[in-house]
């Protein structure tokens, strides 16, 4: 099995594994149940060129955005006080919360500027984010649309 995993370090990449699942199952759960919110929300409104209305929802998927990312934050925050779970490469490390914070930001948004990298497992979790985040970024994306489609748009 050593092909796939380090000899002796299964464990530590099944609890990464488990670990980067259920964020990942949160942050969905999350962003799913916030575009039903504004979805109702802003259903009852009445379509008109409505700018107010598309900058509360931009500040809204914003503000999800932050939580999410910060879901992923504290995950690999809390990962890198296990041991053998992996570690965030980098002039600083990840020696702060906010450092973790910072690195999932940049994870989830595929920025990826390269002074943190992430080693080991963990790197699984990463992968997952940048992943879960182009998804959920687009998503907002397509709410976007839809939602200004719906309210700038001219009757009669």
């Amino acid at each position: 099995m050593d092909w796939l995993i380090p000899s002796g370090q299964l464990g530590e990449h099944v609890l990464v594994a488990l670990v980067a699942f259920l964020v990942t199952s949160l942050v969905v759960i999350i962003h799913y149940e916030g575009l039903h919110w504004l979805a109702k929300r802003h259903a009852g409104r009445t379509p008109k060129h409505d700018h107010r209305a598309v900058l509360k929802i931009i500040f809204q998927l914003l503000a999800l955005h932050i939580v999410e990312i910060w879901c992923y934050g504290l995950v690999y925050w809390g990962l890198t006080w296990v041991p053998d779970t992996g570690f965030v490469h980098g002039e600083h490390g990840m020696d702060r919360l906010f450092d973790a914070v910072y690195f999932s930001a940049a994870t989830f948004s595929t920025v990826g500027f390269g002074d943190l990298s992430p080693v080991g497992a963990i790197r699984l979790v990463a992968g997952l984010e940048a992943v879960t985040g182009l998804l959920l970024i687009t998503w907002s994306a397509s709410f976007t649309y839809l939602e200004m489609s719906r309210l700038w748009t001219r009757r009669g």
